[in-house]
């Protein structure tokens, strides 16, 4: 038992470091035991600033709509600068783009954003069963904006997804996992770790577009030049982090 437990401080003390102390973690308390032969471990530690800073000053509380039908007061970053943003059948996706560093890797945060307050549901149907739908779904010119805001959030969470990989076909004793992302006026930080086509709409140059993200959407951290995604997941309350 007490080896369980070096072990598990070791893999826990490993994923700390790794993510630069936001996950302290992974394994849980008992995760570790006798049985236990072989962990795999993995982490990933993101940090990102925008290209162009929000101005603190700018940023106002609103109402955020949640899927129960309430609503929550959140701080919302706005800019009146042009954007990239698409408008699509039912939902819009904007783009955020990362300062780049001195590779030629380009890193996004991309926001998908139902038309419906309750639209979320939907949305992430269309995500899991249209092969190939974040990339055939990507903003790639700026427009003017019209009301544009966007919500400052921090999420974090796990999950044991052995049920998940089963499901997949691979038979795994247990794999924990959790992550944490952060976004604000600077841009966003973020890591994770773990053990063991719809037509676009056509917008006229002189139309302004509104996107305000006051209800449950859909966010990608993506790097544009492999088409990898680093991070994916949906805020259905700012303040639930």
């Amino acid at each position: 038992m007490v080896k369980a437990v070096e072990v598990t401080n070791v893999v826990n003390s490993w994923a700390e470091k790794e993510t630069n102390g936001l996950i302290k973690e992974v394994l849980p308390s008992g995760s570790v035991g006798s049985s236990t032969r072989l962990i795999f471990t993995n982490a990933l530690y993101f940090k990102g600033a925008w290209n162009e800073k929000f101005e603190a000053s700018k940023t106002k509380d609103h109402d955020f709509y949640l899927l129960n039908g309430t609503s929550v007061q959140v701080p919302f970053m706005t800019s009146k600068k042009k954007q990239l943003v698409s408008a699509f059948d039912s939902f819009k996706v904007l783009g955020i783009p990362y300062k780049q560093g001195e590779d030629k890797r380009r890193f996004t945060m991309y926001f998908f954003l139902p038309d419906a307050k309750d639209g979320l549901p939907a949305l992430m149907e269309k995500v899991s069963s249209e092969s190939g739908f974040l990339d055939h779904h990507l903003p790639y010119q700026e427009v003017e904006v019209g009301d544009f805001q966007i919500p400052k959030f921090k999420i974090s969470f796990g999950f044991e997804a052995s049920k998940v990989l089963k499901g997949l076909g691979l038979d795994v004793s247990s794999i924990f996992h959790k992550s944490f992302i952060e976004v604000n006026e600077e841009g966003t930080e973020a890591a994770a770790a773990s053990a063991a086509v719809i037509q676009q709409r056509a917008l006229m140059s002189m139309d302004k577009i509104n996107f305000v993200a006051d209800h449950p959407f859909l966010f990608v951290i993506r790097e544009d030049m492999t088409s990898v995604v680093l991070f994916i997941g949906h805020v259905l309350n700012p303040l639930a982090g």
